[in-house]
């Protein structure tokens, strides 16, 4: 039932990244109309609706051509320099073995267990503990994880995120993501662009219209009506760019973390990973659209409604009750100042017992060993 969820999944993923690119263009034709009808309001002498809408499809029609171009554009431009685009951001950088032999040898031992590619690893320089997965395809496949998270974690809780992340990868996760933060840049360009236009219109043409006589403002109703109904289709469009970006189910997540157990056969340390991270994971310089992609989001939405990520707590019962982890609670950091802890040999040595010399007594009939017992170790 496991594989036929994550499988489903997966085969969800695709479907949905059709689906947006779909949605895609349908939001910037239904913004480019609204932009028509801002235009033919504030630029006639006030004739009735149905001429304003009948003009405006018109405009509409002429300017299809060019909002396709510009959201094919958009879209190359997104996915040759998406990654590019993210860096500068975070600050990260690409990294190689050489440079971080810690991060890229347990990365590289994931992906050999699997048989797929290792994706580049990035290092942001930033004290956050967070990480997170990039790319719109095999070739393009990245993973960030911060300088905070790697100081912090031990090898095995390095492991888990990385296995966190490469799940996201294998599911179609990230692709999904990338795909959302593009909408909501095609969106939020032309929704400017309309809003720009329809105040420098309105700033232009209102002070001669007040002007005019009085009984043109009994005419006003059709371009009042317009310039209503145009507003209204672009906040609906804004709406459902925002609805499309956190519509993405919090699910994955929860698969992520299951993904991660399977890859390292270690709940335990995904769970203290998780609590490690666990409200130190803010990257400030980032934005929205990057925090959605990490492994964990500390930003909020309103009453928990707009939340990109389940909370830790909900992770961290599933873990344990469907991987058999063990939950320590909230984990505080060592400080950055205080003394390594070495811990002591076990006090039997490798093959325990008592040491030689500690004056342990030893079970009845055994012989003493030590100095002076005229026996070493072997008789």
């Amino acid at each position: 039932m496991a594989a036929y969820g994550l499988y489903t999944h997966i085969q969800s993923n695709k479907r949905r990244s059709v689906a947006l690119l779909i949605g895609l263009f349908f939001l910037v034709y239904v913004l480019v109309f609204a932009g028509a009808l801002l235009a033919e309001a504030l630029s006639n002498d006030n004739p009735p609706l149905d001429y304003l809408l009948r003009a405006a499809r018109y405009d509409f029609l002429k300017a299809l051509p060019f909002a396709t171009v510009g959201a094919l554009l958009w879209i190359a431009i997104a996915y040759k320099f998406h990654q590019s685009m993210i860096d500068m951001v975070t600050g990260a950088r690409e990294v190689s073995r050489a440079e971080e032999p810690r991060v890229y040898n347990l990365l590289e031992n994931l992906c050999i267990s699997r048989g797929m590619p290792t994706p580049t690893l990035r290092i942001a320089d930033d004290p956050a503990l967070n990480a997170f997965a990039t790319g719109l395809n095999q070739k393009q496949y990245s993973i960030t994880v911060t300088r905070g998270l790697i100081d912090a974690l031990t090898d095995q809780e390095l492991e888990a995120v990385l296995g966190h992340e490469l799940t996201h990868i294998r599911n179609g996760d990230v692709r999904m993501l990338v795909i959302a933060v593009v909408i909501a840049g095609v969106i939020s360009f032309f929704g400017e662009m309309v809003f720009r236009l329809f105040f420098q219109n309105a700033f232009y043409f209102g002070g001669g219209r007040r002007s005019s006589s009085s009984s043109d403002s009994d005419k006003k109703g059709g371009a009042g009506l317009a310039i209503v109904i145009a507003l209204a289709l672009i906040v609906v469009v804004w709406i459902l760019s925002v609805v499309i970006r956190f519509a993405l189910s919090r699910q994955r997540e929860y698969l992520a973390d299951s993904g991660s157990v399977e890859l390292t056969k270690n709940p335990d340390a995904m769970i203290s990973a998780l609590r490690k991270i666990e409200g130190r994971g803010e990257l400030e310089r980032a934005n929205s659209a990057v925090m959605e992609m990490c492994i964990d989001n500390p930003r909020t939405g309103f009453s928990n409604i707009f939340d990109t990520h389940p909370s830790v707590d909900k992770r961290v019962a599933a873990l344990v009750q469907f991987a058999g982890g063990h939950d320590p609670g909230p984990l505080a950091l060592p400080s950055a100042d205080a003394p390594a802890q070495i811990e002591p040999p076990p006090a039997g040595g490798p093959w325990g017992g008592a040491p030689p010399d500690s004056g342990k007594p030893f079970l009845p009939g055994e012989p003493p060993i030590g100095p002076g017992s005229g026996k070493g170790p072997w008789g």
